[in-house]
């Protein structure tokens, strides 16, 4: 199993993370506040209308304050319980929100990549990760 420990789980997160960021628009909250990534995956996984454990589990850790720590929290989860395929993949459903938060050199607006994006995703199911949560 992956642990905590391992150097390839800090580089597969800083990538996922890099992913995530990749030309995001910049967005702020009614307090001014910088959305990221952990705003548009709520907003995504929201709109399926599915109350997702991750973002329950994320939401209810009193100690993240920015959206960044609780995204890297959000992909943790997802990883650990073997979503974060599929929860990426509700997210990227709707092409409409994914042009209101990304702009166009997001490799999540181009098919193909999206596609190598979640196909490579859905084989990190087959990993087991103990990670403190």
């Amino acid at each position: 199993p992956v642990t905590d420990g391992s150097r390839e789980l800090h580089r597969l997160c800083a990538q996922l993370e890099f992913l995530l960021q990749f030309d995001l628009k910049e967005k702020r909250s009614f307090f001014g506040q910088r959305k990221d990534y952990w705003d548009f995956l709520c907003q995504g996984l929201a709109r399926c209308r599915q109350e997702h454990e991750g973002i329950h589990f994320v939401t209810s850790l009193d100690k993240l304050k920015t959206p960044v720590g609780k995204g890297r929290a959000f992909l943790r989860y997802c990883l650990v319980h073997r979503q974060l395929a599929e929860s990426l993949q509700l997210c990227l459903l709707d092409s409409k929100s994914l042009c209101e938060w990304y702009y166009a050199r997001s490799p999540f607006l181009s098919p193909q990549h999206r596609a190598e994006i979640l196909g490579s995703l859905y084989e990190l199911d087959c990993v087991t990760f103990h990670l403190a949560l």
